[in-house]
C-alpha cells in the first residue's frame, strides 16, 4: 500500500501529461515557457485572485513574499510553531526573527488568542505576557507579518485573524502549501491573507514531477516586485538588475504536466472528502483533527493522535501499511533555533500533539478495502 499513490494518478492520465511534455520538447522553451503563463492564469482564476505567480518550489513562493515585504533583520514575523521547517526557514533566510506561537488543540492551526498575546509582547518587549525569543542585542523586534499555516489540508481562522493581524500592521502571508483545494466559508485557500503561498511538491494536493510553487495576490505593486525577485532582481531587461533576487523560475515541463492535473483536480478533492469522511467514521473513537463548520481541508494528509503511537505504527507496518509523523518536534525544538532560547513548556499544545499524532495513507485513489485494512489496526 502507498501512503500517496502517485503511480495509480500518473496511470490515470498518462497519454494528457505525455502529450503535454512532448509538446514542451518541441518548442523548447524549458523555462518560463508558455505553459507557464497559462498555468498562471488558471490558477488566479481558480483561487479567485488577479494574479497568480508560480515560481520554484513553495519555499520559494514564501520567501518570495517576504522580500517583496522588506523584511529583514530587527523584524519578526510570527508563525506557528506546528509547522514543516520552511514556514520558519523563509524568516530567518532574510535574517528576520521568527516569533513561534502555539497551536489549537482541536484544529492543530495557530491560536489566534495565542497569537494576540504575542503580538502584545514583542509590542511591550515583556516575554511575561507571552514566550519570546531571545535577542543577542537586547533590542525590540519590529514585529511585520504573521505566516498562519493551513496545516494538513485545513485553513486557519482567518475571520478571527485577519483583523486582529490589521490592527496590529501585520501582513498576512496565508501558507498554504498543504491547503491548495480547500476552502474557508466559501473562498479559496490561498486568496485568505494578503498573499498566499502553495506548493506544488509531488506530495502535495496538486503536485508536479519536481519542485514547483506559487504566489496569489490582488496587490498589482507586489506583482511587479514578485516577477523581478523571481528573476535574479531583473528591472526593465535581462541585464538590469534593481534588486537582489533569487533564481526561482518554473520549468514549462512542470507547468505542462501541473495543467493537465488541474483537469481532474476537482474530482480528486471530491474522492479526499468521500475518503476522509469514512476515515471519520472508522476512526471515530480517535482524537481526530476537527474541521469547523464552513471549512472544506484539502486533506493533505488524515491524522490523529494516539497514547499508542509506536505500537500502532508496528502493526500497520507488519501489514505492508505505511504510516507517518507530521510533526515529531515543534519549529521551536529544531537544533537551528536553539539560540533563541525558547524554554520547556512554552507550547505545550504543540508538545503534546508532537508526542502522539500520527498520519494514515490519504490520496484520492484510496478504495474502502484498502482503507478498511488501514482502519482494523486501530480496533
Amino acid at each position: 500500500m502507498q501512503f500517496i499513490d502517485l503511480k495509480t494518478q500518473f496511470g490515470a492520465i498518462e497519454s494528457e501529461v505525455r502529450k503535454a511534455i512532448d509538446a514542451v520538447l518541441e518548442h523548447g522553451q524549458y523555462i518560463m515557457g508558455p505553459e507557464v503563463r497559462q498555468l498562471e492564469e488558471q490558477l488566479a482564476e481558480r483561487v479567485g485572485v488577479r494574479h497568480a505567480i508560480c515560481c520554484a518550489s513553495g519555499t520559494d513562493a514564501l520567501q518570495l513574499v517576504l522580500m517583496a515585504q522588506g523584511i529583514g533583520p530587527g523584524d519578526c514575523v510570527f508563525t506557528s510553531t506546528f509547522s514543516f521547517f520552511a514556514s520558519a526557514e523563509v524568516i530567518s533566510l532574510l535574517g528576520a526573527t521568527p516569533v513561534f506561537v502555539d497551536i489549537d488543540p482541536d484544529t492543530l492551526n495557530i491560536d489566534v488568542a495565542k497569537l494576540d498575546l504575542a503580538i502584545q509582547a514583542v509590542k511591550a518587549n515583556d516575554p511575561t505576557i507571552y514566550p519570546l525569543p531571545a535577542q543577542a542585542e537586547k533590542k525590540p523586534l519590529k514585529a511585520k507579518a504573521v505566516i498562519p499555516v493551513d496545516i494538513f489540508g485545513l485553513p486557519a481562522d482567518y475571520d478571527a485573524l485577519m483583523p486582529l493581524a490589521e490592527r496590529a500592521g501585520l501582513f498576512v502571508l496565508e501558507d498554504a502549501a498543504q491547503s491548495f483545494g480547500g476552502t474557508y466559508k466559501g473562498r479559496a485557500t490561498g486568496s485568505l491573507g494578503h498573499a498566499g503561498a502553495t506548493s506544488f511538491f509531488p506530495a502535495k494536493p496538486l503536485g508536479c514531477y519536481g519542485d514547483g510553487g506559487a504566489v496569489f495576490t490582488d496587490d498589482e505593486e507586489m506583482v511587479a516586485k514578485l516577477t523581478s525577485i523571481r528573476n535574479h532582481g531583473m528591472g526593465a531587461d535581462r541585464y538590469d538588475h534593481v534588486r537582489l533576487g533569487l533564481n526561482s523560475r518554473l520549468d514549462s515541463i512542470q507547468a505542462a504536466v501541473l495543467l493537465q492535473k488541474l483537469k481532474v483536480f476537482d474530482d480528486e478533492v471530491a474522492r479526499r472528502q468521500e475518503i476522509a469522511g469514512r476515515y471519520s467514521t472508522m476512526l471515530a473513537d480517535y482524537e481526530l483533527q476537527h474541521i469547523p463548520a464552513g471549512y472544506v481541508s484539502a486533506w493533505a494528509q488524515f491524522s490523529l493522535l494516539t497514547d499508542r503511537r509506536e505500537e500502532l505504527q508496528e502493526n500497520l507496518r507488519a501489514l505492508g501499511i505505511p504510516s507517518m509523523v507530521y510533526y515529531p518536534k515543534g519549529l521551536h525544538q529544531q537544533g537551528v533555533y536553539q539560540s533563541l532560547q525558547y524554554g520547556a513548556g512554552d507550547f505545550p499544545v504543540t508538545d503534546a500533539v508532537c508526542r502522539r499524532v500520527m498520519s494514515v495513507p490519504m490520496h484520492p485513489y484510496l478504495d474502502e478495502a484498502s482503507q478498511a485494512r488501514v482502519c482494523s489496526v486501530f480496533q
